[in-house]
């Protein structure tokens, strides 16, 4: 009994040490994060470049899926009356069936090479579909819920357009997904082939537009984006307004498909593609091996993994970076694509391990929920430093020789830049008055 004491006695400090070294730590990272001028910076210049709408320097489009990613800052630099407008934009242009559009640009500059669609109730503007993709319609409903988060206007929701409301065609949206890109075997979300997140088909040719090439797939950045989508959806449901289905059973029944089909327990990882009608790659080659970095995050922000296994996909994805000189954890995927089975992109080009803070940056929304606040702001460092190097916010970095490449003044890495930062600074300011 008394021998059962003296160790009982022993441990008692040693697990008060454990939990107050731990709050140390994250008082000392607080404080670094708080004081990190750099941060501040990005912010600043961030706010500046997203006083505009497109994308970038080199397009002309307002698209969706960079919207949503940076609607954030434009609400700091714009009256909330504007941004509420570019939103309705799009359902103004929505398809019968349901679906959101890519982009939009001004009719004068619609040169693009897409095939065009029109609206009579958005004069002076063309709209464009990149059919490969199947992130539109989550990436407009994800982004009307930001702006409700953000200026508590939930009035938007209740907006007609054309004999609908916006919360109607929110529905509309995510239901054209299950109509059109569903698959009924996996009960998942179906797309074209692609590299993790992006929108180029494999086989050389015009890669953004469904096409006899084709290779149907399922991926997990598709599937992460409609489930944050419908987990939005429930969420802004106005009081008294009836859904048209049960959109919270469709999460759960996507959430465990997920689990079943697309998470290699064995690996710790997510498989890059479930084929429905074959692959575009040849029999001799391990697609498996290779891992997806913004998917995976997406997946996490989802809410389709435990804490161990994040920390297992936070491990994988910097053991990845680290093997390349000039790499962080956006670099897309890791190894990159052969050239002879990814014709149309070749290994470390764009977004066959081409960089893109775009995606890496949402780390700090992926981690902070996990109580990973230091993994989140290690993992952020590299890009911070790297933006404050070159002076600006660019679409991509090669990880071989650390250069920017693609767009420049690319306001989607602006915007996660800008959203990351804000989180750190909450939760180290919530850590300083503890």
């Amino acid at each position: 009994m008394k021998k059962s004491f003296i160790l009982l006695a022993l441990c008692i400090p040693i697990f008060y040490g454990s939990a107050r070294g731990q709050s140390l730590n994250k008082q000392s990272v607080a404080r670094e994060i708080l004081n990190d001028a750099k941060l501040d910076t990005i912010q600043k210049r961030a706010l500046t470049l997203l006083k505009g709408f497109s994308a970038g320097t080199s397009y002309n489009e307002v698209w969706i899926r960079d919207f949503t990613t940076f609607i954030n800052g434009s609400l700091k630099t714009h009256d909330p009356g504007t941004v509420k407008n570019v939103l309705l934009m799009f359902f103004k242009i929505q398809g019968n069936d349901g679906n959101i559009v890519d982009g939009l640009v001004d009719t004068s500059k619609a040169h693009g090479g897409y095939e065009y669609r029109y609206s009579k109730l958005l004069p002076a503007w063309a709209a464009h579909k990149n059919t490969v993709e199947t992130d539109q319609e989550s990436s407009l409903v994800q982004a009307v819920k930001k702006y409700i988060d953000a200026t508590g206007d939930n009035s938007i929701l209740m907006e007609v357009i054309d004999g609908k409301t916006v919360i109607r065609r929110m529905e509309d949206a995510v239901q054209y997904i299950l109509n059109d890109r569903w698959s009924e075997k996996y009960q998942l979300v179906k797309g074209a082939t692609t590299i993790d997140w992006g929108d180029v088909q494999p086989e050389s040719g015009w890669g953004v537009a469904i096409n006899n090439k084709t290779k149907w797939a399922i991926d997990i950045y598709d599937n992460a984006m409609f489930a944050i989508a419908l987990r939005d959806l429930v969420a802004m449901k106005p009081a008294g307004y009836s859904f048209t289905r049960d959109w919270s059973a469709v999460a759960a029944r996507l959430k465990t498909s997920v689990r079943s089909h697309l998470w290699s327990a064995k690996s710790q990882k997510y498989l890059p593609h479930i084929y429905l009608d074959g692959s575009p790659f040849k029999p001799d080659f391990d697609e498996n091996k290779i891992l997806y970095t913004g998917g995976s995050i997406c997946a996490i922000i989802a809410g389709f993994n435990t804490v161990a296994e994040i920390r297992q996909i936070n491990r994988q994805m910097n053991e990845a970076a680290s093997k390349e000189k000039f790499a962080t954890i956006g670099m897309t995927v890791y190894p990159p694509y052969p050239a002879e089975q990814f014709p149309n992109m070749h290994p470390y080009i764009y977004q066959n391990a081409g960089d893109w803070t775009w995606f890496g940056g949402r780390i700090a929304e992926a981690l902070l929920p996990y109580h990973m606040e230091a993994d989140a702001y290690e993992a952020l460092k590299p890009m911070i430093k790297r933006t404050i190097l070159h002076k600006g916010f660019f679409e991509w970095y090669d990880v071989q020789n650390g250069k920017p490449k693609g767009s420049g003044d690319f306001r989607g890495e602006a915007g996660v830049l800008f959203d990351a930062i804000t989180l750190l600074k909450d939760w180290a300011n919530k850590q300083v008055k503890k």
